[in-house]
């Protein structure tokens, strides 16, 4: 992710201020109100929603989707952007299910840097296991967040502990719990020498800040009760002994994550990882790509899709590409060159996000997400720029888990049924799959829940009730190889094959056996789980 060479030009003030980052978390860990907490420091919306909350205080601004205002969940990658002190945030929020981890792990090929959100009760957990593993793949520098220490919570160092041992990663404290559940008071700010003060009864207050020196200031006792101080003083000294000092330059380079204490719901310690953000993260950071790489500072304008979503505004039928810009200043109304139809689009009306909230884009710079509304040219993994053919590498797909036949519930409607299934296979919320022999599609997700979601959208969005059955197939496979190979293939195993949304072969197969043959009978042959979107 960062570059090695070290003597690159500076970056523009401009692009220099952005911070582009994912949150990353198990779910129920506080991600999506972690990200509400943000907007409202930002002062992108006055009062935070939860997740779980009664009448208007419930809709939260990142979950737009009538599935996840209903159930309490992201179920799909939302992208905000907003100005917080001199720099500006590009705050993409995943979805933690793990039914949804393909969105997530395209959604962390846009950005510079994760947040990754732990309960403080639970640690770290299998999904966080999994999401930070692909931020390695990637070298993204981590900052963490250990939320909820306003209920019981397990002990600071063994929280540390797990992290370090888990992900192996150096975590250095920025901040310092005092108490923890009922007792639960603030922490104490280890870089700045401050004791932040939680206000439990606003919980849209942003935390009373008390500059101190250091822990042996009289101030303290003022604040905090005897016993909870003597365990802070000796848990700091400890802390300072046996945890490394931060260190900024092993953060950016992914080895060092720092971890702030805090609890989301009560907009504490939010602030203090938002300035940690912003001092600690990195810049927009140099973008791979064929045949070179893309550096932000270059004045021509590159960007590539990394997620489509189809519906946004139910009412007109839109889809809008999910854009980051890699290099140079975009401006309303710019021709951009479609790299893979090498056609010109005029981009005549991108918009800036806040969650389903959206206006118009005048100029964006390197490091921003825009959307471009569309009406199907624009696919995940699609490079945009002022004419040089380059393609924006390294965005998966994934073979699906789970593998159902699609019928429309009307058999006069399955035209339309046809034409749903293809925007969702070009949003990426589902691989769709046409067999070659008999009728209707095959749907491969990869968790069951994508099911239930995909029917509820393809009623609410296109009025078509449909059923998913069970399939005799367990797995797909892509087949790449010489030309007459794959054609002898095909032809002796027609019943097996499919065609996915961009044409390409798919072999589709019931046991691991089926897969050893075709390594055995076709040695020329390579089935893929993986493939590149857009090659």
């Amino acid at each position: 992710m960062l570059d090695s060479t070290q003597n690159r030009p500076e970056l523009p003030p401009e692009i220099a201020r952005r911070r582009t980052f994912a949150i990353i978390s198990h779910p129920d860990a506080g991600k999506t109100t972690l990200t509400e907490k943000f907007l409202l420091y930002g002062g992108a919306i006055q009062m935070a929603g939860q997740v779980r909350a009664k009448g208007e205080a419930r809709r939260t601004r990142s979950d737009f989707m009538k599935m996840e205002q209903d159930r309490g969940i992201s179920v799909s990658a939302s992208a905000m952007s907003f100005d917080f002190g001199n720099y500006r945030f590009n705050l993409v929020d995943t979805p933690g299910h793990s039914d949804f981890s393909e969105d997530t792990y395209r959604t962390l090929t846009a950005v510079d840097a994760a947040i990754m959100v732990i309960d403080g009760a639970k640690g770290v957990e299998s999904q966080t296991q999994k999401l930070f593993e692909v931020c390695r793949l990637r070298d993204l520098p981590i900052l963490t967040f250990c939320n909820k220490m306003d209920r019981e919570s397990r002990d600071t160092f063994e929280i540390i502990d797990e992290i370090q041992e888990n992900l192996a990663i150096d975590v250095t404290p920025a901040s310092w719990p005092i108490g923890m559940g009922r007792e639960f008071l603030g922490c104490y700010d280890m870089l700045r020498n401050r004791l932040e003060l939680m206000d439990r009864a606003d919980r849209n207050k942003v935390a009373e800040s008390i500059k101190i020196e250091g822990l042996d200031d009289p101030a303290l006792e003022q604040h905090i009760p005897a016993h909870l101080l003597e365990q802070l003083r000796e848990e700091v000294e400890m802390a300072r002994e046996l945890l490394p000092a931060l260190n900024p330059q092993s953060v950016l380079e992914g080895h060092m994550t720092p971890i702030w204490f805090g609890s989301a719901i009560n907009s504490f310690g939010v602030k203090e990882l938002m300035d940690g953000i912003a001092a600690y993260g990195p810049e927009p950071q140099v973008q791979a790509a064929e045949p070179r790489k893309i550096a932000p500072e270059e004045k021509k304008v590159a960007g590539f899709v990394f997620k489509v979503q189809a519906n946004m505004d139910p009412k007109h039928r839109d889809r809008v590409a999910f854009v980051r810009l890699a290099s140079g200043h975009f401006q309303r109304g710019m021709k951009l060159t479609h790299v893979r139809s090498k056609k010109p689009m005029a981009i005549s009306n991108p918009v800036l996000f806040l969650a389903s909230d959206r206006e118009l884009a005048e100029e964006a710079w390197a490091g921003d997400i825009i959307g471009i509304p569309n009406h199907g040219q624009l696919r995940i993994g699609d490079t945009l720029t002022e004419g040089e053919a380059l393609r924006v590498t390294g965005i998966p797909s994934f073979a699906p888990e789970l593998l159902q036949n699609c019928r429309a519930g009307d058999p006069m409607k399955a035209k339309h049924l046809d034409k749903a299934l293809m925007q969702f296979a070009e949003e990426g919320a589902a691989k769709v799959f046409k067999p070659m022999m008999g009728a209707g599609f095959v749907v491969g997700v990869v968790g069951q829940l994508q099911f239930e979601v995909l029917a509820s959208r393809i009623e609410l969005e296109y009025g078509l009730p449909v059923r998913f059955e069970p399939t005799q197939f367990t797995s797909a496979r892509w087949v790449t190889g010489p030309r007459d190979a794959v054609d002898k293939f095909v032809n002796a195993n027609k019943q097996h094959i499919s065609h996915d949304h961009d044409g390409d072969i798919v072999f589709m197969t019931r046991l691991q056996w089926d897969i050893d043959r075709v390594a055995r009978d076709y040695p020329d042959l390579k089935l893929s789980a993986t493939k590149e979107m857009q090659v």
